[in-house]
Order: structure tokens, then sequence, then C-alpha cells
């Protein structure tokens, strides 16, 4: 397995700042960019396309922070994290909330989606707004909860040892976060046309 920390020249950490590691990434890959090496030999291409290929794979890896997490208790026990089949306990009153709102969106995007009459579209957009509004409350808690994991990451860097469990958990929060987010972000879209 590449070790993508060391291809970037980055320490194993579970933080690493999104700015220094983009420019890390552009300056290894435009080296062996194929624009670059276009005037090489073909065996000098097929190189330099493979070096580009890992560097890209390494940046899109590591500048995600679930992602890099992911990648990190995997390279240090030689295992995927596992992922959960039920909701951590610390995320059941969230994760409640959250499919309550998704639940009662959908309904109503349903009924919205059968109205046909323009008399009546007007009285739904109404009740969309409402339903933007309470979704854009939830997103707020919602990245709020996964903005203190990532503090929690960054604070991570500075343990003379990674604990690994700890990173472990962490992952599987932002998978609930992220796929959270998503789902809020969607239905507030389908909602506000």
């Amino acid at each position: 397995m590449t070790d993508y920390f060391a291809l970037l020249d980055e320490p194993r950490r579970p933080w690493l700042d999104a700015e220094t590691l983009k420019q890390k990434f552009l300056a290894l890959s435009a080296e062996v960019h194929p624009d670059r090496v276009h005037g090489a030999t073909a065996q000098e291409k097929k190189s330099a396309n493979e070096r580009y290929t890992q560097l890209n794979a390494a940046y899109q890896c590591l500048s995600n922070p679930r992602d890099r997490v992911r990648y990190l208790v995997e390279l240090e026990l030689g295992r995927k994290p596992d992922d959960l089949d039920r909701v951590p306990d610390q995320l059941m009153d969230s994760f409640m909330s959250v499919a309550e709102i998704l639940r009662e969106a959908d309904k109503f995007l349903r009924e919205k989606e059968k109205t046909v009459s323009p008399l009546l579209q007007v009285r739904l957009f109404e009740r969309a707004q409402t339903f933007v509004e309470r979704l854009g409350e939830i997103e707020k808690i919602v990245a709020a909860s996964r903005e203190k994991v990532i503090r929690e990451l960054q604070a991570l860097n500075d343990a003379e040892t990674l604990p690994l469990q700890r990173l472990e958990e962490i992952y599987r929060l932002l998978g609930y976060y992220d796929r959270w987010l998503k789902q809020i972000q969607e239905r507030r879209m389908r909602l506000s046309i």
C-alpha cells in the first residue's frame, strides 16, 4: 500500500493544514503533469502519468478529513476501520431529529410533485420555505457537531501516540455528519426550486 502521507511529504497525523497540503500537491504534481512531459519518451510519459495519478489519489484522500482518518487508521492498524451497523449512542438524538425532518420534507416533496395547479403551487411555496428554514436550522446543528469533531482531530495532532480507537470513532462520526449534511442540502435545494 502506498503511503500517501510520505508521498506528499506530510507526517502521519490526523490533522493536516489544507493550504499546505494543496501547495505540496501542486508543486509535486507540476513536475509530472502530462502537459509537462509531452516531449518525453513513451516510458517516461507512462512513469510520469503513474506518478501524477498517485499524487492525485493521495491529495484527494488526505484533503478530506474522514478519508484521511480512515486511511491513517488503515496504515497504522493494517486494516480498514470497522463500520458500525447501528448509530452510536451519542448520535441517537441527532439521528432521530435529522431522520424526522428528512421524512417530513420527503413527504412534502412528494405532495409538491403531484400538485399541478398554479394556485396550489403558490400555497405550497410558503410551506416549502418553512421546511427550508427548518432544514437550515438542523444543518447548522449538524455542521457545528462536525466542526467540534474536526477541532478534536486538530488537538489529536499533539498526542505522543495516535489514539487509534478514538480515530476509528471519529471516522464513523464524520461519516454520519457528512451523510446528513448531504441529505439536508439535497432536500433544501429541491425545496427551493
